[in-house]
């Protein structure tokens, strides 16, 4: 390869770099699987849902869905919250609930039940009975305003990242919880560094036929 065909593949790997980044949408998602089961007797086989996180600028929007046949409920043993999360830095006023039917709401406290470990933040619905009676399957979405990825997805002391109290089709009802890594990471990332590969790779060419 001669010198001027190295040098323009990598002033082309530099463009596309570029384009890729200015044509990236200014988010980032990543996926996290509900896959601990604590209901009283069990829940099913996992996964039972998923939570999708998405860098959203400044902000952090949530959509947690179950799989078919599953509900949202509200029990004791997950201290009457449908979903509960924690956030470093992050005030209940900074959580913006989404539209939804029934109505949502979220809120702050001391969060322990069931032995899934402490969380400061819950989103729940007020309208809703306990148990089986107040059960719903829409996905719960939320925003949490300045913040990020980082600083709502850190385990508890009991490696616990979210959980959520449903009702399982087999009737059964308790948390089941996220405590694994995501299913992915932010495509925006992977491609930059593929970029950056392309681009290495081209200069290291360079430097070897000098």
């Amino acid at each position: 390869m001669t010198r001027s065909n190295v040098i323009r593949l990598s002033l082309i790997a530099l463009f596309c770099m570029a384009t890729v980044l200015a044509s990236a949408p200014n988010a980032s998602a990543v996926d996290f699987l509900f896959t601990s089961d604590h209901c009283t007797g069990t829940c099913g086989t996992a996964p039972f849902g998923t939570v999708s996180v998405t860098q959203a600028g400044a902000n952090v929007n949530f959509v947690v869905t179950l799989n078919p046949g599953y509900s949202f409920v509200k029990t004791g043993s997950a201290d009457f919250q449908n979903f509960k999360f924690n956030g470093t830095g992050v005030a209940v006023g900074d959580i913006v609930v989404g539209a939804h039917v029934p109505a949502l709401v979220a809120a702050a406290g001391s969060f322990n039940g069931n032995g899934t470990g402490d969380f400061s933040f819950g989103i729940n619905c007020p309208s809703c009975g306990n148990g089986g009676s107040g059960a719903f399957s829409a996905p719960i979405s939320f925003t949490v305003l300045n913040a990020t990825i980082a600083d709502v997805t850190a385990p508890n002391a009991d490696g616990n990242i979210f959980v959520a109290d449903v009702l399982a089709p087999n009737g059964n009802t308790g948390p089941i919880d996220v405590s694994t890594p995501p299913t992915n990471v932010p495509e925006p990332t992977s491609l930059t560094l593929l970029g950056f590969g392309i681009l290495s790779a081209g200069l290291a060419w360079r430097k070897r036929s000098k």
